[in-house]
């Protein structure tokens, strides 16, 4: 086991401790669904990440991948480096404003700047980063669980900024012209 295949898990710890104790601060939220459909979504995901790693046939993969990465320095270091931050960076910017997906917030305000002024979903930017660095630098698991969040996250973020049209009628359509959804320049 190579030291980046231990500070990826501890990233991920901080990162799960951190959102948990910033969201006692967040905004209240209004009007959002009914916490139990959440969570069926969010379960349903996580069904579906089990039964990944429960395919025939994918173990013997596994290990020959894990064989070459726990060899590669390289790699780990690249995989650490994408797990560290624009995540947190993105939710410490966002403040009180933060919620759950497609939520709205009491008095809300409309963030545009710090990594806002590159993508609007700058969260979800640095969890899929973070998934493809951790099956970069930890574990190619992380792989199956990245293919299964991304298109989630694609989809919060279509129902989010159908949220803020309504909220920032004038406002945030133009932001929508300025930015990219997910990846600057891209995406």
């Amino acid at each position: 086991m190579t030291i980046f295949q231990k500070i990826i898990p501890a990233l991920w710890l901080v990162f799960i401790v951190y959102w948990g104790v910033s969201a006692l601060g967040a905004k209240r939220s209004l009007g959002t669904s009914a916490w139990w459909k959440q969570s069926l979504v969010r379960g349903g995901i996580v069904v579906l990440v089990l039964a990944v790693f429960h395919v025939a046939g994918a173990g013997r993969a596994l290990r020959a991948v894990l064989a070459y990465q726990a060899h590669s320095i390289l790699l780990g270091a690249i995989g650490t480096t994408l797990v560290i931050g624009l995540a947190i960076f993105a939710r410490v910017y966002l403040g009180r404003n933060w919620g759950m997906p497609m939520s709205r917030k009491e008095q809300p305000e409309l963030v545009t700047g710090g990594p806002y002024a590159f993508v609007r979903h700058p969260i979800y930017t640095g969890i899929i980063l973070a998934m493809l660095g951790s099956a970069i630098g930890e574990n190619p698991i992380w792989a199956p669980m990245l293919i299964l969040f991304a298109p989630y996250f694609v989809y919060s973020a279509r129902r989010e900024e159908e949220l803020m049209c309504e909220q920032f009628p004038r406002q945030y359509p133009d932001y929508m012209r300025r930015t990219k959804m997910i990846l600057p320049f891209l995406l």
